[in-house]
């Protein structure tokens, strides 16, 4: 795969760019695990107003634990907003120079984070109605996903990659992106879980287990959809960013499906150990699309 002359802008604004994505994929990725410690703390409303928190933009007189995390939740929120609306500006007017994908994500993660305040609002409002806590779990991953599919791309812009006497098919570029669908739906399974506190419900009373069961079964479906990507790489010869990609994401999903275990060994008890489960969720799916971003380009170009 070469990069053609009129998809390469100046390395200063090209090396900017990536640095400006990989940082806001690494503030995504923190902001859906504050939420998740926000959740696990009880601390969604902590804050009862919005978009203040106690009339105030620092509460420092109201502060402790759990207003700290509900206000650095939203204040996580507002930097990354502001982020992304400076990678949606810069992309347009470098439009020329790089891929048509680019600019399209960064505009689409723009409209999305709209929608995301919007959520964050709601579930302070609607006393944290489940639906809308979940739906707020899952626009948050999916801006991860995007994200981190537009750092890739970027990325092959700057270093682009050539698939050497390996054997990529279309079918196999495409499965990591099914693997982090499979991520993504079980990440929203999970905050539907914790937002009608249904585990708890399920582990002492024996009530709505039919969640958690499902739950369960496509977390099995998950991993071995994750494991085999390894596996692959190495059989196929894959280039070394594309196995590191892979191993990364194969150790993740092994420590994940450990953190379920133990998540529920603990009885929910330990908010470390289920604030860590959320944040392997949103690594894997951080990792698994930019190994889908970097292996079609190498499959469509690969004889």
């Amino acid at each position: 795969m070469s990069t053609s002359a009129g998809l390469a802008p100046p390395p200063l604004h090209r090396s900017r760019l990536l640095r400006l994505s990989t940082h806001l994929v690494v503030a995504l990725v923190a902001l859906v695990t504050v939420g998740g410690a926000t959740r696990v703390m009880e601390a969604g409303l902590a804050c009862p107003d919005w978009p203040l928190c106690y009339g105030s933009v620092l509460p420092t007189a109201e502060m402790t634990v759990r207003v700290f995390l509900e206000w650095f939740h939203r204040l996580d929120a507002a930097l990354v907003a502001l982020g992304l609306l400076l990678m949606a500006a810069l992309s347009w007017g470098q439009r020329r120079h790089l891929p048509p994908a680019v600019p399209v994500l960064a505009t689409t993660a723009v409209l999305l984070v709209a929608v995301q305040v919007a959520l964050g609002a709601l579930t302070v409002t609607q006393l944290l109605r489940f639906d809308v806590v979940t739906a707020h779990l899952a626009t948050g991953l999916l801006l991860v996903a995007l994200m981190s599919l537009l750092r890739q791309r970027l990325q092959l812009t700057l270093y682009p990659l050539q698939l050497v006497d390996g054997d990529l098919t279309v079918s196999w570029c495409r499965w990591p992106a099914l693997a982090a669908l499979m991520v993504y739906l079980q990440s929203i399974l999970g905050g539907l879980l914790a937002s009608q506190w249904a585990t708890g419900r399920c582990l002492q009373l024996l009530q709505g287990c039919h969640w958690l069961t499902a739950h369960r079964l496509l977390a099995g479906a998950a991993l071995l959809a994750v494991v085999v990507l390894p596996l692959k790489a190495v059989d196929a010869a894959w280039p070394h960013p594309a196995r590191r990609l892979a191993f990364a994401a194969g150790l993740l999903v092994l420590l994940q499906g450990g953190l379920g275990v133990l998540t529920l060994h603990l009885n929910l008890s330990q908010p470390l150990v289920t604030v860590a489960h959320q944040l392997g969720a949103a690594l894997l799916v951080s990792v698994l699309t930019s190994l889908a971003g970097l292996l079609y380009p190498l499959s469509s170009s690969s004889p």
